[in-house]
């Protein structure tokens, strides 16, 4: 009986089409004004943009980071996790989360001294936020904003903040700090220094393993290297065959440094030329290969998850096999966009299945 009860049913079943799962879709998601404060590339808010068909613009996804005359703050830094479905931008004052799948704005908060660029831990439970050129980095829990635990650093200038890939450690740097403080991101507390360099550090990033820093530094065009386990330095590699000048933003030579996802390359930036250079990483030290000239002083580089594009804060998509800018950043009223803070993220059946990072990290474990 049972079986002859199941035949219908299976039959019915069978004749219901199985719809084919949709593709993945790469999204490019740029936080503005990530230049300063300035309105002029891609205005306010969080601009999509379609990875590939061309980095054509999908829309515009709003959120508060205004200050007290309902002008737009600066946003100083960008991150997200995919599986709690949540984008955070912040800005010189405020921690905004926005919820991926709706768009809409969860919570927003200020911060005591005002904020940094920040990262978050693989798992997505803690954002590591720097305070703004403060002395002191906040533990924020990422789901509801609270403070979980302050770090103090003193006469850092705290800035730039970057979780590994395996999220073992945080790596805090300063403004006024030679040296990178790294955070064991289970006790939550710095396990050791890295340096000092030859001069505050700047922008920087780590490999896949935890192993290699690469920063850059005040007064270089180029970067320096260190070892995160022993904290010495290793190399001091500066930009062969172009001159060092005048910069429009940040006051240094070089304010950007990323490598590709392989690892196979290194590309650093060069405000007073306007170029991205670029260099085979696989080799120590990293040995200059080319350059890439852009439409502005770049002051960031990061690059897509498969690795297949770099991503310059002027807006120039290059295509990194061929060293080529394939696609330029622009918005709804066709307008430059450029931003130091920016990411891909990756749907599938409309949920993000994985995210980038704002920093050009290693991911070769």
């Amino acid at each position: 009986m049972m079986k002859l009860l199941l035949r219908p049913l299976a039959c019915l079943l069978a004749a219901i089409p199985l719809r084919a799962a949709e593709p993945e879709t790469r999204l490019l998601y740029v936080a503005a004004p990530g230049i300063r404060n300035y309105l002029e590339w891609g205005g306010h808010g969080v601009l999509v943009f379609d990875i590939d068909h061309g980095h054509k613009f999908l829309r515009r996804i709003p959120f508060g980071g205004l200050d007290e005359q309902g002008v737009p703050r600066n946003v100083k830094g960008v991150c997200a996790h995919a599986a709690t479905k949540r984008l955070f931008i912040g800005t010189s004052h405020t921690l905004s989360c926005i919820d991926l799948v709706t768009g809409k704005v969860l919570w927003e908060k200020p911060f005591e001294g005002g904020c940094d660029r920040m990262s978050i831990t693989p798992d997505g439970r803690d954002i590591y936020l720097p305070g703004l050129e403060q002395d002191f980095w906040n533990i924020v829990d990422a789901a509801t904003g609270d403070i979980v635990k302050r770090l103090d650093t003193p006469d850092t200038g705290s800035h730039n903040t970057v979780v590994d890939v395996g999220g073992g450690h945080a790596y805090l740097a300063g403004l006024r700090s030679p040296v990178l403080r790294v955070v064991d991101t289970k006790t939550r507390g710095i396990i050791r220094e890295v340096g000092p360099f030859s001069s505050a550090i700047r922008p920087f990033t780590v490999n896949g393993k935890g192993t290699l820093c690469f920063v850059n530094v005040n007064g270089l065009l180029g970067f320096e290297i260190g070892d995160t386990a022993t904290g010495g330095m290793l190399h001091r590699v500066q930009v062969q065959g172009f001159p060092t000048g005048a910069v429009k933003r940040h006051g240094c030579p070089s304010h950007g440094v990323g490598l590709t996802p392989d690892e196979r390359e290194l590309w650093v930036s060069d405000g007073h030329n306007q170029r991205l250079h670029y260099f085979d990483a696989t080799v120590m030290p990293p040995k200059q290969v080319g350059s890439v000239a852009l439409r502005d002083d770049p002051g960031w580089v990061t690059f897509s998850i498969k690795g297949d594009y770099a991503y310059a804060s002027s807006g120039d998509v290059i295509d990194v096999a061929s060293h080529k800018i394939v696609a330029t950043l622009e918005d709804e009223e066709g307008r430059h966009v450029g931003s130091e803070k920016l990411l891909e993220i990756d749907f599938a059946d409309g949920r993000p299945v994985r995210t980038g990072d704002q920093f050009g990290l290693g991911r070769v474990r």
